[in-house]
């Protein structure tokens, strides 16, 4: 299975949502146009066909000239999604609403649920109505109109995670509790071995015994060593350490997990901040990433939280885990117009291969249900 088909899938639950809810916005709205049915008046009698004399004629009629074959015509070229987006139509029975200020507003309350945010989803309602106002729309095109809108906000921000000549090249990886950065590191370290890259991660995370023993489990599958410090060390202690001992063995990256840390925890905050002056006493310009891993479950609460790492930590790009479990995946959608940081990866599981490079196209149509 493709990862979009597996994304399409597991997205199911937000496509399904803004699905109900545009067929309820549509059908209210078709209900409310359509016309009462007026009684047809009686067709009038057919009158009597003047009798006339039959006349054969006096030579057969000629049979008509065979049509010439038609030329045979190019192979047409297949179009891109905008082009399918142009092309594609409804059916002709299809309901229909035309759009006016009421429609408009419903389908803004419809994509505030979705976690967009209020000003996002005034924005991509507006955009969405520019020159339609007026129009009769099906649910379909409203879909296919959402999906080229989302996906044009969401271009600018797709970008792979940048990989430098710099050797160790630091990435830190930072979050809160339970958003999915252990794993995340585990799959990101995979992925970057497959690529040709030897992989160092140190278990920052140094007061949870149980997240050194995952991360330990992670590295094993990814055939990645971690470096590991007892229990309830500094973990700004075990990041420098780490740096030297990938300097030492020439490592291409280092990744460094952290401790779940609360957003409004001031003493946890400042251990984040003391990471980031230790390992710059190594290397001045690093972490040269600094990635926040962000759960899509917690919603509009996601934007806070990048408020408050961009901070203490100079985010520099972001990774949105469990997709898969949540109905409001929109929020992404307003991470990426608010902030407009790099969104290099999305993960829908938790198999190593289930985080995958964002690609705007392809979340936008599986956000919103496109077929195909």
């Amino acid at each position: 299975m493709s990862f979009f088909a597996k994304l399409k899938t597991r997205l199911t639950r937000s496509s399904s949502k803004l699905e109900e809810g545009l067929e309820a916005i549509v059908a209210e709205g078709a209900e409310e146009e359509a016309p009462v049915a007026e009684p047809e008046a009686p067709a009038p009698a057919p009158e009597a066909a003047a009798e006339a004399p039959s006349v054969q004629p006096a030579l057969p009629a000629p049979e008509p000239a065979p049509a010439p074959a038609p030329a045979a015509e190019p192979e047409a070229k297949k179009p891109g999604f905008f082009g399918r987006l142009m092309g594609r139509s409804a059916a002709p029975d299809a309901p229909r609403r035309v759009l006016d200020d009421a429609m408009l507003e419903s389908l803004e309350e419809l994509l505030i649920a979705s976690d967009m945010g209020v000003d996002t989803a005034m924005r991509v309602s507006a955009n969405l109505a520019e020159g339609r106002m007026g129009r009769r729309l099906s649910v379909p095109e409203i879909k296919d109109l959402l999906a080229a809108e989302i996906a044009r906000i969401m271009e600018p921000v797709a970008k792979p995670l940048p990989i430098y000549a710099k050797r160790p090249q630091v990435v830190l990886v930072v979050g809160v509790n339970g958003s999915g950065k252990t794993t995340t590191i585990g799959k990101l370290a995979s992925q970057l071995r497959a690529a040709g890259k030897t992989v160092v991660i140190a278990a920052g995370d140094t007061f949870r015994a149980a997240a050194v023993e995952q991360l330990k489990v992670w590295g094993e599958r990814a055939g990645v060593p971690v470096l590991t410090a007892p229990e309830g060390s500094d973990p700004a202690s075990l990041a420098f350490d780490a740096m030297a001992k990938a300097e030492a063995d020439g490592a291409d990256m280092l990744l460094i997990d952290t401790a779940g840390r609360l957003q409004n925890r001031a003493d946890l905050m400042e251990e984040l901040a003391k990471i980031v002056r230790v390992i710059r006493k190594r290397d001045e310009s690093a972490p040269h990433n600094t990635l926040l891993v962000l759960d899509a479950t917690t919603g509009q609460n996601a934007l806070n939280q990048v408020e408050v790492f961009r901070k203490i930590s100079d985010v520099s790009g972001l990774i949105m885990t469990k997709l898969d479990g949540t109905a409001k995946g929109g929020v992404l959608v307003a991470l990426a117009d608010k902030f407009g940081l790099p969104i290099h990866a999305i993960g829908v599981g938790e198999q190593i291969d289930d985080l995958s490079p964002f690609d705007p196209e392809e979340f936008a149509r599986a956000l919103v249900g496109v077929d195909g």
